[in-house]
């Protein structure tokens, strides 16, 4: 729901109140708070009137302020200082995100790289023959419309026909992640709860950290998300927003069964909950794709990426969903990159219906389940269980995260510190994250002895461990 132009006026408390305003609910109340100070209109350290005041003044209930209150102090926009009254904060210091911490710039002498997240680029497709196809003609045709279809008609075809629900909407974006940070702009305002994996991918938590939104954790099983945890989410956090990977979750490979779908979608049923479903590894992933949006399709977008099965520099991802929920993307797209180059739809779907391709894709898929197999079961073989997942990556239980990193860094082996991806600050259990995409038959057994020897690697210091 928009909110209208607000203005901030003198009050007798020596502070301001906000008139004028169409959505006088906790979250407009709070996201017109947030704009006033975003544009400076309200500076730092300014005194906000009481919670009484305001309600007196909007002719809203005090609890319908006070709830607005408490999401600005949640994300530091305001600050109370007890009887002194309540502020505007000073402006967030700019921290190194989440996504920084994991791929730190560095000069890289390491033997093998475990860390990246990324595929074996000898088993993409062979991007010449599809630039091959793309005729003078039709580069031409494509590259002189300014105003012609957003997404290829004959693209939207070819997803809509696999696609995991009847999508109203498609579109085309600059890759997933691009997706879930265009969605999130437009539907997630400050102070929201949004319910998020546990762990999670890093750069989810960081854009809703930008956004100034609260991830509320939920934890995970074999399964997927546990359903009595995304329903506390839900009921006790009101979250407006859930962010879930459907099938090869990042870091851990879990993919939703048929029956946590069924489970999840009861929790969610008759909430207005925004999901947001990122399908980042759709062609290299084993499992089959089940969506929320086959039980919920009009609260569900779907993003189906294709930087892991193809290719990450062509930052291609389709995305589909209720028109409600994806035009005001699309619209304020418009005002900006406009569309994703069509050069580059041609490129995908040269290659989504050449047979060399497709048999490409499928060749990577069997080969990445193959690696991680074979690592998991030469580490059961050294006493280290691993959970099976899927797509590329493992999630490594280690003793200590800190010791495990330097015992593997000493062999020459990078990997990912699991910190990143925990939500809260102290996780119960740490973990890495291994990338099995770089692993040969040559490294398997080396490179299992030195992970075997990191789980158990122990810190010099003494850790205390909260829970």
């Amino acid at each position: 729901m928009s909110v209208e132009p607000v203005r901030a006026e003198a009050s007798g408390a020596g502070g301001w109140f906000i008139a004028d305003l169409a959505d006088r609910t906790s979250a407009g109340i709070a996201a017109a708070v947030s704009r006033q100070i975003r544009t400076g209109a309200l500076a730092p350290g300014a005194r906000l009137p009481t919670v009484r005041e305001v309600a007196r003044e909007l002719k809203v209930s005090p609890a319908t302020v006070n709830q607005a209150w408490r999401a600005l102090a949640a994300a530091g926009a305001i600050v109370a200082r007890g009887r002194a009254g309540t502020f505007v904060g000073a402006p967030a210091t700019t921290a190194v995100g989440r996504y920084q911490r994991l791929h730190p710039p560095s000069c890289s002498t390491f033997r093998i790289d475990l860390s990246r997240g990324t595929p074996d680029p000898e088993l993409l497709p062979d991007l010449g023959a599809a630039l091959r196809d793309l005729t003078r003609n039709q580069a031409n045709d494509l590259a002189a419309d300014y105003l012609g279809e957003a997404v290829l008609p004959e693209l939207a075809a070819k997803v809509r026909a696999d696609w995991p629900f009847r999508a109203e909407r498609l579109a085309v974006l600059d890759g997933a992640l691009d997706a879930v940070d265009r969605m999130l702009s437009t539907h997630v305002r400050l102070g929201d709860a949004v319910a998020v994996e546990d762990p999670c991918f890093p750069p989810f938590l960081d854009l809703l950290a930008r956004l100034g939104a609260r991830p509320i954790p939920v934890r995970m099983d074999e399964s997927g998300l546990l359903p009595e945890e995304l329903a506390r989410a839900v009921t006790e956090h009101e979250a407006s927003c859930l962010i879930l990977q459907p099938r090869a979750q990042n870091p851990t490979g879990v993919s939703l069964t048929a029956r946590r779908i069924r489970e999840l979608s009861d929790v969610l049923h008759g909430a207005d909950t925004l999901i947001i479903e990122d399908d980042h590894s759709a062609g290299i992933a084993a499992a089959p794709l089940r969506s929320l949006g086959s039980r919920l399709p009009g609260r569900t977008v779907h993003i189906r990426s294709y930087s892991k099965s193809h290719g990450a520099d062509l930052r291609l991802a389709v995305v589909g969903g209720p028109a409600e929920l994806l035009d005001p993307v699309i619209e304020r797209r418009m005002l900006g990159a406009g569309w994703t180059s069509r050069l580059l739809q041609r490129v995908l779907l040269s290659m989504l219906d050449d047979e060399t391709a497709v048999h490409a894709v499928t060749t990577a898929r069997a080969e990445y389940r193959r690696r991680s197999a074979e690592l998991r079961r030469a580490l059961a073989m050294r006493g280290i269980t691993v959970a099976r997942g899927d797509g590329i990556n493992l999630w490594l239980p280690v003793a200590d995260e800190n010791a495990a990193m330097i015992s593997l860094a000493a062999a020459g082996i990078k990997a990912a510190p699991g910190g990143p991806f925990i939500v809260g600050d102290y996780p119960p259990t740490d973990h890495l994250r291994i990338t099995i995409s770089p692993l040969t038959d040559a490294d398997l057994d080396w490179l299992t002895t030195e992970l075997a020897a990191a789980t158990t690697a122990a810190p010099t210091y003494r850790r205390i461990r909260r829970s």
